[in-house]
């Protein structure tokens, strides 16, 4: 369980102009259900003040958008993810 997962969003500046549209990452890969006890997998989706990213930067799609937010909430409150944090990566 315990795999690489890199980061899977792309930095952009204000002045470049993405056309295309994201694809959700979790359709893409037939994930069905997201598990709030892989911390590590988790964090790929919080920035470093442990804030959950929005779906304009993610391209996550509504559905899962909400599992994930469930998951991170989950996480949370059985202190598998600290709520806030000066650096979290």
């Amino acid at each position: 369980m315990a795999q690489a997962y890199k980061n899977i969003f792309i930095n952009i500046t204000p002045d470049e102009q993405v056309e295309e549209k994201k694809e959700c990452w979790f359709r893409k890969n037939n994930i069905k259900y997201i598990d709030y006890k892989d911390a590590d997998f988790l964090i790929t989706f919080l920035n470093e003040q442990g804030q959950i990213y929005p779906r304009r930067l993610t391209g996550t799609s509504v559905k899962y958008q909400r599992k994930l937010a469930q998951a991170v909430k989950r996480a949370r409150h059985l202190a598998i993810l600290p709520f806030v944090t000066d650096s979290l990566k």
